[in-house]
């Protein structure tokens, strides 16, 4: 056992069963250090979307470190990797003239959009403008003001006294937007930030017509609306760059990170609208904006995305994902006919979830546990989600026939879930 302190987890239980180290990693397959392959069904985070082992990622970042590994990008300095990567993302943005603000990852987007928000109500004259409206079961990073918008509960509790002037909504009812408009009133919310799919919350698509509901009481009433596309961004929402562009948001805002990299270097960028970037572009305002993080803008970085564009264009992988929606889909569908299953969610992008039903849930609070180990035991590896489910999204180069022989491990695993309810797992295995 190490010394390293694990994200999520329950270090005791870690610290008593040891660490699983993984090794390496090719396409959808990742080894352990025994030399056993694993079907990675999540692409790690969320992020692998153009799969394991890409030496032309290495070799551009590579070859930038040697050049420059980085550089400041305060005030006027710049690096020439930033530069194209920021205009690069601006074409592929939904609205013209977008213009781009780097960060490390997603919850730096999360708060910088965050703080950007509340700061052109500032600049337009009108500061009381400072609420945010958030949706139940959002993931919005686990920075304080990320911490401060979730809609996860757990991932608030403790910690005392957050950022104030949060409002939380239902996540699935356009009538609640309204509501929360209508009670705190419109002249005070600054934004309402929303994911298009809800991804580490529980996999929840939007309902029919509810991203144009939203949008539209968002424009009706002068509110920021910021999408919120760690996950969804780069090809993840199926057949587009973005949900946005599928579903014709036109956001004040767009956060990203993830995809933009495939996650080889960590990289997030907030993509904005002139509405929301005007007042600090235009000429003779002197409207400086004190924020920015050391590593805005990290010329490797810049250089691992870029090639990573390179090859999602090349490869046509967006065009892939419009056909893997509808295969993950029909694919993992039958796993709802499973008692221990309550739901299989999917349908929009290259992301499902598998809902384990309430009552199975309570009967055996540790039947996630044991499904994630059970299926490591079959060479699959996969995750908890914050409502009972396992979350599955796989590189855009997966195979019908990987994802049938996924289906065959998770039916598998149900039916040892089945017959095995109220032994004891050893989660710090998970």
């Amino acid at each position: 056992m190490t010394n390293l302190w694990h994200p999520f987890a329950d270090m005791a239980a870690v610290s008593a069963s040891g660490e699983f180290t993984i090794e390496r990693g090719d396409g959808v397959y990742v080894w352990d250090e025994a030399g056993r392959r694993y079907f990675d069904a999540t692409a790690s985070l969320w992020y692998c979307n153009v799969g394991f082992g890409r030496r032309e990622i290495a070799d551009a970042v590579a070859a930038q470190l040697r050049k420059l590994h980085a550089y400041s990008n305060f005030g006027n300095l710049a690096t020439k990797p930033t530069l194209e990567l920021a205009d690069r993302l601006a074409e592929l943005a939904p609205e013209p003239g977008t213009k781009v603000f780097f960060t490390s990852g997603g919850s730096d987007s999360v708060d910088t959009a965050a703080k950007l928000a509340r700061r052109y109500w500032h600049t337009m004259g009108q500061p009381e403008r400072d609420v945010i409206i958030v949706r139940r079961h959002a993931y919005h990073g686990m920075h304080v003001g990320g911490t401060s918008l979730s809609g996860i509960d757990g991932n608030r509790t403790d910690y005392g006294p957050l950022v104030e002037g949060i409002a939380r909504i239902d996540w699935d009812t356009p009538a609640s937007l309204a509501e929360a408009l209508a009670t705190i009133g419109p002249e005070r919310v600054a934004a309402f930030f929303c994911e298009p799919v809800i991804g580490a919350g529980g996999v929840f698509p939007p309902p029919p017509g509810y991203l144009q509901a939203v949008r539209e009481l968002c424009r009706e009433s002068g509110v920021l609306f910021v999408a919120d596309e760690v996950i969804t961004g780069f090809g993840r929402i199926g057949g587009a760059w973005f949900a946005s562009e599928r579903f014709d948001l036109k956001p004040d805002m767009i956060l990203c990170a993830k995809g933009i990299t495939s996650g080889y270097v960590p990289l997030g960028a907030v993509l904005v609208a002139p509405r929301v970037a005007g007042p600090f572009w235009s000429e003779g305002t002197h409207n400086v904006w004190r924020h920015g993080y050391t590593y805005s803008g990290h010329a490797g970085a810049a250089a691992a995305a870029m090639a990573n564009l390179d090859i999602l264009e090349r490869e046509d992988l967006l065009s892939r994902t419009g056909e893997l929606e509808r295969t993950l889909a029909s694919t993992l569908a039958p796993l709802s006919d499973h008692h221990l299953v309550s739901e299989v969610r999917s349908g929009v992008g290259v992301m499902a979830a598998i809902q384990f039903a309430p009552e199975s849930l309570a009967a055996d609070p540790t039947l996630l546990d044991r499904a994630i180990v059970g299926l490591r035991r079959h060479g699959v590896l996969t995750r908890a989600l914050a409502c009972g489910a396992l979350q599955i999204s796989p590189a855009f180069t997966v195979e019908r026939e990987q994802l049938v022989e996924l289906v065959g491990a998770l039916n598998l695993v149900l039916e040892e879930l089945s017959s095995s309810v109220g032994r004891p797992v050893e989660v710090g295995r998970i």
